[in-house]
């Protein structure tokens, strides 16, 4: 064999060899180079958001259901992030891909369990994109505020048009979850209307720090037991093998403060409701009490899928609701780019949600019944000074 050859052969391998190294190396560090195409690359301070919603219209809302008498509770629902990124801090209204994943998952899988108990209000918004919350920059900070902005004008129109009156469901989930708690300490806390009329806040796969409620919500409690209303039912889940997501919960994620603003949530102590109990409870639920995961994809809202019990048993630790991996392939989490950050595309807990709503708000409803019929409030007394005795004239003498 010539040397040529022999170099030409040695060249190819060492090629083929660098070659397997860069896939290796793309393989491991994929989700950092995913992040990379994500950046806008642009200073949000410089950046030109998209066009907000109308919330006067109907354009301005996913769902917009009409109620069906004069006590049903209206739900106030707020969609998960669904936008990636790349060419955008907060994403456009019309995005169609974010669209089609809002309805085609977001609203049968993970809006629906609280719209069968009541009508369902779901807001478009200029979420941020899933690359602002894959990291802590200041960027990324602005622009979930500004996102939550969009949620706090979707509330105000919410409220104007549902009447002073009808009982309220919270419910959100990642962002629409942050949203919510952000609602919970912007517009309930010090309201004692909105606080009355609160079923309960569902605050779901967003962390909620233990510190606020002997702050700001000291007037709205977790929910403790499956009884409970006018309270906040809040997990953020994993499996005890998903060591990075255990780590973004209880470390990288970020919540309100007290004073109101974003910072970690590492050393606050973390809500976590067993939905497998309904209650603020470190006992292991087994699976047998699990109602049932649906994996609802292209349904109607309003659609009651089948769902899949005995999946799974859960147990509240530090914080965190750690479950099993359920038995049927359809409730597993797929193979994504960066997944400890996404929403599956199923919803594990839909039937123990669906029933806590409605006996929650049945709850509610019985509590305004007996309330309503009290009598009103008497307001504070008045001092009243003697009078002074003035002798009536005798007429007879006269």
């Amino acid at each position: 064999m010539s040397v040529n050859l022999i170099a030409r052969h040695a060249f190819l391998l060492a090629c083929l060899v660098l070659a397997a190294l860069l896939l290796v190396a793309a393989w491991v560090l994929r989700d950092q180079v995913y992040r990379t195409f994500q950046d806008p690359g642009v200073p949000f301070q410089t950046y030109t958001p998209p066009e907000g919603a109308d919330y006067a219209e109907t354009s301005g809302w996913y769902v917009r259901h009409a109620f069906t008498n004069d006590d049903e509770p209206a739900v106030f629902f707020v969609h998960p992030t669904t936008y990636s990124g790349g060419g955008n801090w907060n994403g456009q209204l019309d995005k169609a891909s974010s669209v089609e994943a809002i309805t085609e998952i977001v609203l049968p899988n993970y809006a629906a369990p609280f719209g069968n108990a009541g009508a369902l209000y779901a807001p478009r918004y200029r979420q941020a994109s899933l690359y602002a919350f894959m990291n802590n920059r200041e960027d990324s900070v602005r622009a979930r505020l500004f996102a939550y902005q969009d949620i706090q004008r979707a509330f105000d129109a919410f409220t104007a048009q549902i009447g002073d009156s009808r009982p309220i469901i919270l419910a959100g989930y990642g962002q629409g979850g942050l949203d919510v708690l952000g609602l919970l300490l912007d517009r309930f806390a010090g309201n004692t209307d909105l606080q009355t009329r609160l079923v309960a806040a569902y605050v779901i796969e967003s962390p909620v720090p233990l510190d606020l409620f002997s702050g700001p919500l000291n007037a709205i409690a977790p929910c403790i037991t499956p009884e409970d209303v006018r309270c906040v039912y809040a997990f953020t889940s994993a499996m005890a093998s998903e060591e990075g997501r255990i780590h973004i919960i209880t470390e990288r994620a970020m919540s309100w403060t007290p004073d109101g603003q974003l910072d970690f949530v590492d050393g606050r102590g973390l809500l976590c409701v067993n939905p497998l109990l309904s209650a603020v409870s470190n006992e292991y639920a087994s699976a047998r009490l699990h109602r049932g995961g649906v994996a609802a994809e292209g349904l109607d809202p309003d659609a009651v899928p089948a769902p899949i019990p005995a999946q799974t048993g859960a147990q509240c630790a530090d914080g965190v609701l750690f479950f099993e991996q359920p038995r049927s392939r359809a409730l597993h989490r797929p193979r994504r780019l960066v997944e400890d950050y996404r929403l599956p595309p199923f919803n594990l807990f839909y039937e123990d949600l669906r029933f806590d709503v409605a006996r929650r708000s049945l709850n509610l409803a019985t509590i305004l019944q007996d309330e309503r019929q009290w009598a009103p409030t008497l307001d504070a007394p008045e001092a009243i000074e003697d009078a002074p005795v003035i002798a009536i004239p005798d007429r007879r003498r006269f």
